[in-house]
């Protein structure tokens, strides 16, 4: 709790996303009253699956939802890049020692496991229930008229968040040049069982890619990823003879996918500050990035805790605030800059996109950017492994 403040202080959070409901809980277990607000009828699992590295895992379990959200998730022990000619031009391999770890999980079964514990530490959510503004003051306003007032309000309702541009705190949204259909199909027998099928593959062709991650004993989670140009590659339902002409030795599985999934442009947004006032800015809303790391969820869930930890250890709401973003903003924007520079090579012709890959590969600077935020030690984790 604040220090100085002897009665029980409120927060109001927009949105019951991975970084909502993160903050939920990590201010519930500090001893603050929370409600969450999620203007959608439950939770929303968009997006199908999702990495969490050895981070994003420390906070679930400083959260206390890292047995549930990983139940049955699958944890990774190797990653290819394989070319226009299905050829390896790039490999990791990952131990399974604590420290290091890398897990894929179904997006809903993460979100399931982080609203149940935010209900278990005396969070909040409601449904239905419509966040359109905030003032400094810590005023949140609602759709349907109705406003409250509290010690902290958390604007952490997603890349379109209305809160953020209410307090004109967007600096820069800025849309690239590819996106992504995600979805999610039954495993095969064979692929369970198989040491090629526990493996993260990323396909490219051209200016395609299909990125293959198995999620449970039951789920693949697929990513097909193109230009936002390519009206063929975005088209929902899947073109699949035209994917298949991209990824003739990946006919079987393109058959397997079905009408559902959709097309999201993927899109990376800046603030001039996190926070005003009384009002925090979080997860997609104040720090979506391109998909190529797999940290969107990890950052969210960093600075989702962070923030809890910052403002229940602070004089003050504001300076806690100050001092969360002075400490967490630059690791996150590393991790934007590097994800969208891995994005460049879409628009790379195939036999220079595989010499860059090759080349980055083998280098341990590049390696060590690229996994900076992988392997560091959020803050509130110290204890977790």
């Amino acid at each position: 709790m604040m220090r100085g403040r002897s009665q029980q202080p409120r927060a109001e959070i927009a949105g019951a996303g991975i970084a909502g409901l993160a903050a939920a809980i990590g201010l519930g277990l500090r001893g603050w009253r929370v409600r969450v607000h999620e203007r959608s009828p439950a939770l929303r699992g968009d997006g199908a699956g999702i990495y969490i590295w050895e981070n994003g895992l420390r906070v679930l379990e400083a959260l206390g939802a890292l047995a549930q959200a990983t139940a049955d998730c699958h944890q990774g022990i190797a990653r290819e890049t394989r070319d226009d000619r299905n050829r390896v031009v790039a490999r990791a391999q990952w131990t399974r020692e604590p420290g290091k770890r890398v897990v894929s999980i179904v997006r809903k079964q993460l979100l399931e496991a982080l609203a149940g514990r935010a209900r278990a530490v005396g969070a909040e959510v409601i449904f239905g229930s419509e966040a359109v503004g905030a003032t400094p003051e810590g005023e949140i306003r609602f759709a349907d008229g109705s406003h409250a007032r509290a010690d902290l309000v958390v604007a952490a309702d997603g890349v379109n968040s209305r809160i953020r541009d209410s307090l004109g705190l967007l600096r820069s949204r800025r849309q690239l040049a590819d996106g992504a259909i995600r979805l999610l199909i039954d495993r095969l027998p064979e692929e369970r069982e198989s040491e090629a099928g526990s493996r993260y593959v990323e396909y490219w062709s051209g200016h395609r890619r299909i990125l293959y991650t198995p999620c449970s004993s039951r789920h693949l989670y697929l990513a097909l990823t193109t230009l936002d140009s390519d009206a063929e590659g975005k088209a929902i339902p899947l073109d699949k003879a035209a994917w298949k002409r991209s990824f003739p030795h990946l006919a079987a599985l393109i058959d397997r996918i079905d009408d559902r999934g959709r097309w999201d442009r993927f899109e990376v947004v800046r603030l001039h500050r996190w926070s005003t006032g009384r009002v925090a800015v979080v997860g997609d809303a104040a720090h979506a990035q391109a998909p190529n790391l797999g940290q969107g969820g990890g950052c969210s869930l960093m600075n989702a805790l962070a923030l809890a930890v910052a403002v229940s250890g602070a004089e003050s709401i504001e300076q806690g605030l100050s001092e969360w973003e002075m400490r967490e903003r630059p690791l996150t924007e590393h991790t934007q800059r590097a994800s969208s520079l891995y994005g460049k090579v879409t628009v790379l012709p195939p036999l220079l996109r595989s010499i860059v890959l090759d080349l980055a590969g083998r280098s341990r600077w590049v390696t060590a950017q690229r996994m900076r935020t992988a392997f560091h030690i959020p803050t509130g984790t110290r204890d977790a492994r």
